[in-house]
């Protein structure tokens, strides 16, 4: 099974941007789908966006839509959410995921904070 790790959290101001990396290890990553959810205090897991395991398919929620961007780099096993405009409502702990082909996710991250 493959082992996800994000990085690249912080504290950032309305407005501004940031960029989450999800490195894998463990098994080649380049036929897993990936996917992005996030956690606020006290409220329940949602999701954020995903990419294809070919990486020509995307999709995201509608809250950011248009403002966050999935892409992945299987040279380097990692897929990067690109964050811009960001808003206090953005303010939770980021995970990734990941599941072989269309398969559901099976293989969860520890997550990173993002606070603005």
């Amino acid at each position: 099974q493959v082992q996800l790790v994000e990085s690249g959290g912080g504290l950032v101001q309305a407005g501004g941007s940031l960029r989450l990396s999800c490195a894998a290890s463990g098994r080649p990553f380049s036929s897993y789908g990936v996917g992005w959810f996030r956690q606020a205090p006290g409220k329940q897991r949602e999701f954020v966006g995903r990419i294809s395991w070919s990486g020509d398919d995307t999709s995201y929620d509608d809250s950011v839509k248009g403002r966050f961007t999935i892409l992945r780099d299987d040279a380097e096993n990692t897929v990067y959410l690109h964050m811009t405009k960001l808003k206090p409502e953005d303010t939770a702990v980021y995970l990734c995921a990941a599941g072989q082909g269309y398969s559901p996710f099976n293989a969860w991250g520890q997550g990173t904070q993002v606070a603005t």
